[in-house]
């Protein structure tokens, strides 16, 4: 539910079509027999039929019924492909240690590493937590930016213009080990082209994020990030 004191929620969406569509059915299908088993598995229609002028797309989903640590390890993997600039945004940033390292090692082989953030989150254990990382990841050379006129809600990860993901997963540890995510990655450069073109749109809307500003927040302010960065996975 949109929270009206965070309003507006700015989200992306995609529409596709063609094989991978019959992808999002086989997922579909799959959480729906679990709880119907009886349902005809003719009910289900799949079109894996190719599109003119296609490109390569993938669905990757996720949940606590699957390999634990999926997610990060498939988001290190893609991340560690960038070679001239990797864009993220996500509302919710709370981190295992291998994304944040991977997130660190990628900025300091030199790649444009960008994180887009909302300034105001409706969640404080969150803000909190995501900016007890900024120090670590501006000493990196990731570029950070926190999203002014709402709550930036969309969740897009592109890569050297040629490389895209969208859907619903945060970088956070729910979507990591609790929550059933559904995700789209794509190699096509239009489409990527288009989605930063979005992504520059968010950082133009926001502030960016230095480290001159974070060295000079009060210890209270630190102290307080560090505690709720420590908590947050059990609150």
């Amino acid at each position: 539910m949109v929270k009206p004191k965070y309003a507006p929620w700015v989200d992306i969406m995609l529409r596709i079509e063609g094989p991978v569509v019959a992808q999002n059915q086989m997922l579909f299908a799959s959480d729906w027999l679990i709880e119907n088993p009886d349902t005809a598995l003719d009910s289900f229609y799949y079109d894996s039929t190719p599109k003119p002028n296609g490109f390569p797309a993938q669905v990757f989903s996720d949940g606590p019924t699957q390999r634990h640590g999926t997610t990060p390890q498939f988001l290190g993997a893609l991340i560690s492909q960038a070679q001239e600039t990797l864009i993220i945004s996500t509302p919710y940033f709370v981190p295992d240690y291998s994304l944040v390292s991977i997130l660190c090692a990628t900025a300091y082989r030199g790649v444009e590493v960008t994180m887009v953030f909302p300034k105001h989150n409706d969640s404080f254990i969150v803000a909190a937590t995501s900016r007890s990382y900024y120090w670590q990841l501006l000493e990196a050379g990731v570029k950070i930016y926190e999203y002014k006129p709402g709550l930036l809600h969309a969740k897009t990860l592109t890569i050297d213009g040629e490389i895209g993901l969208i859907g619903s997963t945060n970088l956070d540890l729910r979507s990591f080990d609790l929550n059933y995510e559904n995700n789209i990655v794509f190699s096509d450069t239009t489409l990527t082209a288009d989605i930063i073109e979005r992504q520059y749109q968010y950082i133009a809307d926001s502030d960016e994020v230095t480290r001159e500003e974070v060295k000079n927040w009060s210890l209270s302010s630190r102290i307080w990030h560090n505690i709720i960065a420590t908590m947050g996975p059990v609150l």
